[in-house]
C-alpha cells in the first residue's frame, strides 16, 4: 500500500512540474490570445476590408461570402476563411520575422564582449559546472 502511495505521489509531483513549466504555461497563453486575435482579425476582414472589396466582386448584388454552389454547400463561407487564414499568416509572418532580427541582434551584442580567449574558456567553464550542479542536484531529489 505505501509503495502504490509513493508511484501516486511521484506520478503527481512529475505531473506539477510539467504543468508548471514555462513551456506549457506560454503554450496556453498562446492559445487564449491566438483565440481573440483571431476574433480581432474576422471582424476586420468581414466589418473593413470586405465591404470595400464586396462592390468590386458582388455576384447578382449578393455579398460574396453568402454564394452557395447548391444547397448546403457554402463556397462565399469557405472563401472567407481562407482570407481570414491568409491575413492571419501574413500578420504572423510578419512578427516572427522582427522577432527574429531582434534576437539576432541580441546574439550579436552578447557575443562582443568576449574577445578574451581566457575569459571565453572561463564562461564555458563556468557554464559547465553549472549544468553539472543542476543535474546533481535532479538526481538528488529523485533519490529522496
Amino acid at each position: 500500500m505505501a509503495r502504490a502511495r509513493r508511484r501516486a505521489s511521484g506520478f503527481f509531483r512529475d505531473f506539477q512540474e510539467f504543468a508548471l513549466k514555462g513551456s506549457v504555461v506560454d503554450l496556453a497563453i498562446a492559445v487564449i490570445i491566438g483565440t481573440a486575435f483571431t476574433k480581432v482579425i474576422t471582424s476586420l476582414v468581414e466589418n473593413v476590408i470586405m465591404p470595400l472589396i464586396n462592390p468590386l466582386i458582388s455576384v447578382t448584388g449578393k455579398d460574396w461570402r453568402t454564394i452557395t454552389i447548391s444547397p448546403g454547400i457554402a463556397i462565399g463561407q469557405f472563401l472567407g476563411a481562407i482570407l481570414d487564414f491568409l491575413i492571419i499568416a501574413f500578420i504572423l509572418f510578419i512578427g516572427i520575422r522582427a522577432l527574429q532580427k531582434l534576437k539576432r541582434q541580441e546574439d550579436a551584442v552578447i557575443e562582443s564582449p568576449l574577445s578574451d580567449p581566457k575569459l571565453a574558456a572561463q564562461e564555458r567553464l563556468t557554464g559547465a559546472l553549472d549544468r553539472l550542479n543542476q543535474t546533481l542536484e535532479a538526481r538528488n531529489n529523485q533519490v529522496l
